[in-house]
């Protein structure tokens, strides 16, 4: 965001239009390497004493390489940059943070069993032309709008917490743009999941997690509290029988087991987990499989619920038979759906509310627009159901835009509106590798099938626990990554999680 600093100071800014000395940017150092940038005044709000900028990374010209404006930093967007050959593109990412989540592993930061540092990839690691080339840059900000008959994106910066300069909005012109922004965690409407649940799709999650559960164990020490306080600060409640509800209880069980009845004896019989799912655990699973998780989550403590949240509030949650669940911990893994600036955008739609895509991944009725991950989704038309919002589907997605936008580039058709004439090659057809779950002591599920009808080959226990983590390993970005978790693992494995509430 160094950009920032610089934009009050264009030449084409008027001097009675200048910051005074008290604006922070008028503070901030000035570079010299934004000749893609313009920056022009917008009105002066009344009750706002510093004078904003309206910015934009203006459109390339015909003898500069094409840009291609990825919005968001998940698996697909950061597949997609990975692919991208630098030589033909410049290559800006817009996201509300600098980093990729390795999504698979981040229950296990939780509980201590790995470090945070070991799931968060930085997307200059990801795609170093970022970093090195002139004409790519990554922007912590938000995607507020999309003008697609112009080939603008309008951004907003992120701030944090209220001691900071206010938001920055400024648009990007592309060449290609591919909105890769992900999904919302499904609250399906209810009363105050919002305020008090914890969702575990972010690094930030799974912090405010381990500091709550910590928090919650030193807490129930203090004396004067009474049992039934004690009870309900050591209740864990997870709502959702997904892989990411069932690994977060397996996790979380282990870690009593092992670490909590250890070190904190006083309180080791009043902590307990509970597992709260409408349906069947791990419904996508083989029927096999999922008879073995639940008898092993119940031998690991776990109690499983079958029902209904039918409203939360601050230290209970209600279920649809009128039954009240105190808990201290409330952990929602119920699922995904479209965000709020997917379901505002003026784009064709998928069924379910996704971004609507044609075989190509293409938006329709738009030029140069694509959108990949579980933000998209394919029309009607196509024939096609919408795929599920797995990462192997978002990556999947992401190495075949990256080789199609590379092809296009070769061709001559990266600028803007020239590809119209171009062959795309075969369309984007998805293959279901299986999907695999960790259930806590040293056990896992690995279901190699291609579809829940199909058959193939399904294991459960010590040697699929191993075949876990041995995928997953090989799965994470980096060297580094690999390292870390690795280490990690070994570390646990010897000296026990790590308990520091940090």
């Amino acid at each position: 965001m160094s950009w920032l600093r610089n934009l009050s100071k264009f030449s084409n800014i008027k001097s009675s239009q200048r910051p005074n000395k008290t604006d922070p940017f008028f503070l901030l150092p000035s570079f010299t390497f934004l000749s893609h940038f313009s920056s022009q005044p917008i009105e002066e709000k009344p009750s706002v004493k510093h004078i904003e900028y309206a910015s934009s990374l203006q459109p390339t010209k015909p003898h500069e390489k094409p840009r291609v404006v990825v919005l968001g930093s998940g698996w697909a967007g950061c597949r997609l940059m990975k692919g991208l050959d630098p030589n033909i593109y410049d290559i800006v990412c817009v996201s509300p943070r600098n980093h990729m989540v390795f999504t698979p592993l981040l229950a296990s930061t939780c509980v201590g069993t790995l470090e945070f540092r070991s799931v968060a990839e930085p997307i200059g690691r990801i795609q170093p032309a970022i970093s090195r080339e002139p004409g790519s840059y990554f922007f912590l900000a938000n995607c507020t709008s999309i003008d697609a008959h112009n080939h603008t994106v309008h951004c907003e910066t992120v701030t944090d917490g209220e001691q900071t300069i206010d938001p920055w909005k400024f648009t990007v012109s592309y060449d290609k743009l591919v909105i890769a922004l992900g999904s919302h965690p499904a609250t399906f409407g209810i009363q105050g999941v919002n305020e008090h649940a914890i969702f575990l799709r972010e690094v930030y999650h799974a912090q405010e997690i381990r500091r709550k559960l910590l928090l919650n164990l030193m807490l129930s020490d203090v004396p004067g509290i009474s049992e039934e306080e004690k009870k309900r600060l050591l209740h864990c409640v997870v709502v959702g029988g997904g892989p990411t509800g069932v690994e977060f209880s397996g996790e979380l069980s282990d870690f009593i087991m092992k670490d909590v009845r250890q070190r904190y004896t006083h309180v080791k019989d009043y902590i307990r987990v509970t597992l709260i799912e409408a349906n069947e655990i791990l419904s996508s699973f083989d029927d096999r499989l999922r008879l073995y998780a639940t008898k092993q989550l119940t031998k690991s403590g776990v109690r499983l619920v079958r029902g209904i949240v039918k409203d939360v509030k601050a230290q209970k949650i209600i279920l649809n038979d009128g039954t009240e669940v105190p808990y201290g911990l409330l952990v929602w893994s119920t699922g995904v759906g479209p965000s709020p600036i997917i379901q505002s955008l003026d784009l064709p739609k998928a069924p379910g509310g996704r971004i609507g895509v044609d075989e190509w991944l293409r938006v329709p009725s738009v030029q140069d627009v694509f959108s990949i991950g579980d933000c998209s989704g394919f029309v009607e038309s196509t024939g096609r159901q919408t795929l599920p919002a797995l990462a192997q589907v978002a990556e999947r997605q992401g190495k075949y835009l990256a080789s199609m936008l590379n092809k296009i580039g070769k061709e001559g058709a990266g600028h803007a509106n020239s590809a119209k004439e171009i062959k795309l090659g075969d369309p984007f057809v998805y293959k279901h590798l299986g999907s695999m779950a960790t259930i806590g002591r040293y056990k896992a599920l690995v279901d190699l099938r291609q579809s829940k009808e199909g058959k193939g080959l399904a294991l459960a226990g010590v040697l699929s626990f191993f075949i876990w983590r041995s995928a997953y390993i090989t799965r994470v970005v980096s060297w580094r990554n690999r390292f870390y978790v690795f280490i990690n693992w070994i570390t646990t494995l010897i000296f026990g999680r790590d308990i520091s509430r940090l």
